[in-house]
């Protein structure tokens, strides 16, 4: 199945040396347990940082600037007030192009921004907890700022205090979930970008489900994408998961609020939750696919039936299952 989301390099210091944080964290989060945080900030994390996480080093691994540059073109350096800046955020990510693009510079590197749905409110939510308060900045940023023309970078808004709250199972499979669609992310657009669609094809072929598996241990569950439509025979869902992927098919098409299916038996946790396309993904999965694509999936899958989206539908569902805690 797809998802953009490719390569994952641990670089780790020997020795008596401490690693270095990759980013400077607003506030620090403890282990199982997540922040009660202001909306705008679970959103962001949940449907921004797959892309534009702080963590990722500024050449290797970067698919997209980090939120922390969005903020600091807009807000500190374009002098944008709130009410301008939830509106220019809003109307950029409900439909991206290059005209509407302050950061011409990330467009050029990185591509343009596919065009995706997000819940109601979302994206208003999200800038407006980036223009009050400061977020997270990778330890590089400061520096590649100032070096830029912009000297004394110190970053707007008061910083952020968060009540700690333990998790549920919704929760740690919404986030067992989100990191590998992360991690299979970044790795698929990095290759798109770097090397074109049909080596991305050979990319999800080969490195996919390795990529899942390795998230899968580091979790220590079970970690599948699922399809009705699949395009690799191992991604074929089952009875249960068929009977879920038309659930949450349903509730799109209705664009209704979409929330995880957890479910509890003796020392067990099934999680399910949708995968929605977007514009990046129709280059593989949509209606108009151009014919070396076409090709290079049939050779690869000659029984594929993942094609014929449109934007934002249900192309299959993640479908997780880990210990009680």
């Amino acid at each position: 199945m797809k998802y953009p989301i490719p390569l994952l390099a641990i670089i780790a210091l020997f020795g008596f040396q401490k690693k270095k944080p990759e980013y400077i964290e607003i506030p620090q989060k403890a282990p199982l347990a997540q922040q009660q945080n202001h909306d705008g900030k679970e959103l962001m994390e949940k449907h921004c940082y797959n892309c534009h996480g702080p963590s990722a080093s500024e050449d290797n691994g970067r698919i997209a600037p980090p939120m922390v540059a969005i903020k600091a073109r807009y807000i500190d350096k374009g002098g944008y007030n709130k009410i301008e800046f939830i509106k220019h955020v809003t109307d950029f990510v409900k439909n991206p192009t290059k005209e509407k693009a302050l950061m011409r510079g990330a467009v050029n590197k990185h591509g343009l921004m596919p065009k995706q749905d997000f819940p109601k409110g979302s994206v208003e939510k999200i800038a407006q907890f980036m223009f009050d308060y400061q977020i997270e900045e990778p330890v590089w940023f400061k520096s590649h700022w100032e070096s830029h023309g912009n000297p004394n970078w110190m970053q707007s808004g008061q910083k952020y205090t968060a009540v700690v709250i333990k998790k549920n199972y919704s929760d740690i499979g919404l986030e067992y979930a989100l990191e590998t669609k992360k991690v299979l992310g970044k790795n698929l657009m990095g290759t798109i970008q770097k090397k074109g669609t049909i080596a991305a094809l050979d990319f999800c072929n080969v490195q996919a489900m390795p990529l899942t598996d390795s998230m899968a241990v580091k979790y220590n569950a079970t970690i599948k994408r699922v399809s009705d439509k699949n395009r690799n025979p191992k991604n074929k869902a089952n009875v249960v998961e068929l009977k879920y992927i038309a659930q949450f098919k349903k509730q799109t098409a209705k664009k209704e609020e979409i929330k995880p299916v957890v479910i509890e038996k003796g020392n067990k946790v099934k999680f399910y939750y949708p995968i929605e396309t977007n514009t990046m993904c129709l280059q593989c999965h949509g209606k108009e696919i151009k014919q070396e694509v076409t090709s290079q999936i049939l050779k690869l899958y000659p029984k594929d039936m993942a094609v014929g989206y449109n934007e934002s539908e249900v192309r299959g569902i993640w479908s997780i299952t880990f210990n009680k805690k």
